[in-house]
């Protein structure tokens, strides 16, 4: 199966692998890219002392590049939105990780049972504001800092045509609202899709979901948890 993967770079080319390694072809498509305030991080980090949230592996990206910096803080106790982002977290040396299984509301009611407080969330931009809201109600106190940000790709309209037209892809997958916002916002995407009858369009969650266009609502599926898994086993 051709798969279409619209994340940004450098987690395109590691679900590509994965893609591969299922038996699949991907077509890497980078509708946006991370820009990291890293000095922003260290600062955050050393006039904190409690525990850290991340809801991205951007974050962690974000703290590797603090680097000898980042060591004092690696004994702080780190709370992360799924496996994947997790592993990020332990490779770099945290020592007490916990994960949610996907989604922020479920990091936040994850927090809320084991009583941390006073925590730092190391958040991007755009972001939802699931896990911020829910932890306000839940009467937990924390600071956030947004630590990166991610900024929409130009591409080539023609470009983007000539490789749906050449290259047809069986799905696509679509892991956050603004690379699929983006993705539809191309001239004449809409109008290829449409000629792709067979065309499956999978996205990572409802909220994610909302951003296709309902004339193409027939090829809409959503995963069943909001992970990568989870995501790939609807191929």
């Amino acid at each position: 199966m051709r798969v279409l993967v619209t994340r940004p770079a450098h987690s395109g080319e590691r679900t590509a692998q994965r893609l591969r390694e299922l038996g699949h072809e991907p077509l890497l498509l980078p509708l946006a890219r991370p820009v990291y305030d890293p000095q922003a991080a260290r600062l955050a980090l050393e006039k904190t002392a409690g525990p850290v949230a991340v809801t991205s592996a951007e974050a962690m990206r974000t703290l590797e590049a603090v680097g000898p910096a980042l060591q004092p803080h690696l004994s702080r106790s780190l709370f992360a939105v799924g496996e994947a982002t997790a592993d990020e977290a332990r490779r770099l040396g945290f020592n007490s990780v916990t994960a949610s299984s996907g989604s922020g509301r479920e990091l936040a009611e994850l927090i809320g049972a084991s009583n941390a407080d006073d925590l730092l969330y190391l958040a991007g931009n755009p972001r939802a504001e699931t896990f911020e809201a829910r932890l306000v109600e839940l009467g937990r106190h924390f600071s956030v800092l947004e630590c990166y940000r991610m900024e929409p790709v130009a591409l080539d309209p023609e470009t983007v045509a000539a490789l749906l037209t050449n290259y047809p892809p069986d799905a696509v997958l679509f892991y956050s609202r603004q690379t699929a916002e983006n993705f539809f916002h191309i001239p004449q995407v809409e109008w290829l899709l449409l000629q792709m009858p067979k065309i499956r369009l999978i996205c990572l969650s409802k909220t994610v979901a909302e951003t296709i266009p309902p004339s193409l609502g027939r090829a809409l599926e959503v995963s069943p948890m909001p992970d990568e898994k989870s995501l790939l086993s609807l191929l």
